[in-house]
């Protein structure tokens, strides 16, 4: 089974006729190229033409990240699933507003209906999320009746705001207190890891964009400009409050990471080393939890249901079905 590798050390990632090995201080890492899924790199890690040569030939992105982990970019491989006909139906369902809208709404439908199941979930054990549910429950409402994207984006702005108040009375944890959301930089413990997660899941979407004939450049809630990317971020919506999030619960809820692992730095809080271990390899754990795909009639990973929602996104904007986000069933 293909793995993602994380690198955080620094070093040198090159071609061993076709193995990867990174080179460090402390020694050679061998990986066979046939393992691989994708590549996180953290650290100061270079690499010449003829690595990419072979990432491109296997099909493999290289996600980097900022010594302070905001993600930089992808070597996006040339896509080897490209349709030009699926395309051409991409662009027409984002130049016909009515389409864009609807599809749109979608996606913050299955976003806020995962961000329920979450917080009805900590309701049922005793956590005092009743006020949460009830603003979101009636924001709920407004979603249908919106007439723009940005409309839109400002009331899944509101939602999440109430959403994320809620994740004090979740945690109950004096280190990791939300206050605001704030970003690049995070404010906050907190905000640094909700900020880390969702880099991940951005980068995650993104890889499993480019095993099917989408272009992950037209995204349709979040607008299609000179960002290089758009639709990762419309899928990762629907699937922050289920695997981010819980992931965030459980780390924090177990001890694994704590107020020591935040240092502060010029261009706001970092994380340790081992903290960002600890969390990549509890979103890697999560990402193979299969759940039942009742449609599928069998077992499949969260990961896998990324790639099986994008299939839904094809599927609707070629006329074949019309599009119903995922979401959770606990």
């Amino acid at each position: 089974m293909k793995n993602s590798l994380y690198l955080f050390s620094d070093g040198e990632l090159v071609r061993k006729d076709n193995t990867l090995c990174f080179k460090t201080d402390a020694g050679n890492r061998f990986v066979p190229v046939e393992n691989v899924n994708e590549i996180f790199v953290f650290g100061e890690v270079s690499f010449n033409k003829k690595f990419l040569e072979l990432l491109s030939q296997q099909e493999i992105i290289l996600h980097y990240f900022s010594y302070y982990d905001y993600y930089m970019g992808s070597f996006y491989p040339r896509e080897h699933l490209n349709s030009g006909y699926v395309i051409l139906r991409q662009v027409e369902y984002y130049t016909n507003n009515e389409k864009r809208l609807s599809l749109a709404k979608c996606f913050i439908h299955g976003a806020v209906k995962n961000i329920l199941r979450v917080l009805k979930y900590y309701q049922s054990r005793g956590k005092q999320t009743n006020q949460s549910i009830q603003s979101i429950e009636k924001l709920t409402d407004s979603i249908d009746s919106s007439a723009s994207i940005e409309v839109l984006m400002a009331i899944e702005g509101n939602i999440r705001e109430h959403y994320y108040r809620s994740f004090d009375n979740i945690l109950q944890h004096e280190d990791f207190i939300f206050e605001r959301r704030s970003r690049r930089p995070p404010k906050n413990n907190l905000n640094t890891l909700i900020s880390f997660g969702n880099s991940m899941i951005y980068t995650i979407c993104l890889s499993e964009i480019y095993k099917t004939h989408l272009d992950p450049r037209i995204g349709y809630l979040h607008t299609t400009n000179f960002r290089r990317f758009s639709l990762n971020l419309d899928i990762a919506e629907i699937f922050k409050p289920i695997i981010v999030d819980r992931v965030i619960f459980s780390v924090i809820g177990k001890g694994m990471i704590s107020g020591k692992d935040f240092v502060a730095g010029t261009e706001g809080l970092m994380m340790s080393e081992k903290a960002k271990k600890v969390f990549v390899n509890e979103m890697e754990e999560k990402l193979k939890t299969t759940i039942n795909h009742r449609s599928l009639g069998r077992n499949v990973s969260y990961r896998r249901m990324i790639r099986l929602e994008l299939y839904k996104v094809e599927k609707h904007i070629m006329g074949e079905k019309n599009y119903e986000p995922f979401i959770a069933q606990w």
